[in-house]
């Protein structure tokens, strides 16, 4: 879940096929394309995708900014070539049949961004500098022409979500309502200790390790998170392989990330957001990741906040990336009933 630091529009086919035929759209109506967005975030070029459905012409739409997962994920919601699930294409996809206008971007190390200004020192891309993108992408959004300024939408996915978070209590125009989906809601070092020690008591159920190797583990993976917050290095004789490795890779180049994601403790972030704000968290039964748990403290947090319904959905059978075994390559049909409660309520 977590890769740090290091797409090109793949959407020009679905265009065509969509403005190739405009006798199709109602009269009167303007069909649905997509478009390419260019904007600055600390001097660097930003490209994105817009995606409008069919409206009237001069229509202002409800409009969403998507915003990726934790790592090299572009604005298609991948990280090519290892994984392509295409989470935020579809989430475009599915939020074009409520009539929101939806606009994702290259993050920092992907698709036509890169690393921008930040390329000849990427020790220096922490946290922040990925919220002050997504706010500027949030600008961008609310200056489209087809977007009405005043029912902007955050949806965001896990780190996303975090983010969407974060920019809900502080933008302006203040969002009507964001999605939370399958958000990082504690703080980053305290997550990933709970899922590599749920991977450790995996390997001692399989007898991959013995119940001493899994506490001896266990311990050096606290040692590592409290070296890591207190900034020494971390002693990685009694850790495994590869998570050692991991543990490596949250230093050098990834501390400065590291250290700024996990100082933000979301449900903290919660109290900003404007009363009455509506916000819908997802939570997947499936999802080894971000596990419901993980969730219970920013969901009272929202409620302290008087965010709005429809609150927390849990998903049965869903995974981190809103799979279930039914639907491996698109999104579960539950993930698609919550965003409608969503964007309906």
């Amino acid at each position: 879940m977590f890769r740090h630091l290091a797409a090109a529009v793949v959407a020009l086919a679905a265009v065509t096929a969509v403005t190739a035929a405009p006798a199709e759209a109602a009269p009167g109506l303007v069909p649905a394309a997509d478009r390419e967005v260019v904007f600055t975030a600390d001097g660097t070029t930003v490209y994105g995708t817009l995606h409008v459905p069919e409206h009237r012409a001069g229509q202002r739409l409800r409009a969403a900014l998507l915003l990726p997962g934790s790592g090299p994920t572009d604005r298609d919601g991948n990280q090519p070539p290892a994984s392509s699930p295409d989470t935020l294409a579809q989430l475009a996809d599915a939020l074009d049949g409520e009539a929101v206008a939806t606009l994702r971007f290259d993050k920092y190390g992907t698709g036509r961004t890169g690393l921008g200004a930040y390329r000849d020192r990427p020790e220096e891309l922490d946290y922040p500098a990925f919220v002050r993108q997504a706010r500027a992408a949030y600008a961008s959004l609310r200056d489209q022409p087809e977007t009405d300024p005043h029912r902007l939408l955050l949806v965001g996915h896990s780190e996303g979500a975090m983010t969407g978070l974060v920019l809900g209590g502080t933008v302006r125009p203040r969002p009507v309502g964001l999605a939370l989906l399958q958000p990082q809601a504690i703080r980053m070092l305290d997550l990933v200790t709970l899922q590599l020690k749920a991977q450790v008591a995996e390997a001692t159920r399989q007898g991959r390790l013995t119940p001493e190797e899994q506490r001896t583990v266990n311990a050096a993976i606290d040692a590592a998170v409290t070296s890591l917050r207190e900034r020494r290095p971390v002693d990685t004789t009694d850790l495994p392989i590869a998570i050692a490795q991991l543990f490596e890779a949250f230093q050098g180049t990834n501390a400065r990330f590291v250290e700024s994601d996990d100082a933000v403790y979301p449900p903290d972030t919660a109290a900003a957001l404007r009363p009455g704000t509506k916000v819908l968290l997802t939570c997947g039964t499936n999802d080894a990741q971000v596990p419901c748990a993980t969730t219970n403290a920013l969901t009272n947090a929202l409620r302290r906040a008087q965010a709005a319904r429809p609150g927390r959905v849990t998903l049965p059978a869903v995974d981190h990336l809103m799979h279930d075994p039914d639907h491996p390559d698109t999104l579960a049909p539950s993930v698609l009933d919550a965003l409608r409660r969503l964007t309906r309520h």
